[in-house]
């Protein structure tokens, strides 16, 4: 499923590439819930949890069977 999803995640980023940010596959775990990072300015954003469940968890869901969930995993701070 790994494979489908980054396969997936290419129309994704050419929409969030538009504003100066990237998606990064952190997982996929055996329920289908797929762990991402955002990137670039979507990091920061205050509309980035709005951006994972309604672009990117919608077409994850859409084009890949077996996603059940899309989950922000944020980088960690020091």
């Amino acid at each position: 499923m790994r494979e489908e999803v980054e396969k997936a995640l290419e129309s994704v980023r050419e929409f969030l590439k538009m504003d100066g940010g990237d998606v990064e596959l952190v997982d996929v775990t055996d329920d289908g819930v797929v762990k991402v990072r955002l990137m670039g300015a979507c990091a920061g954003c205050p509309f980035s949890a709005m951006t994972v469940q309604t672009h990117v968890q919608k077409t994850l869901m859409e084009q890949v069977p077996g996603v059940t969930k899309v989950e922000n995993v944020a980088l960690p701070t020091l």
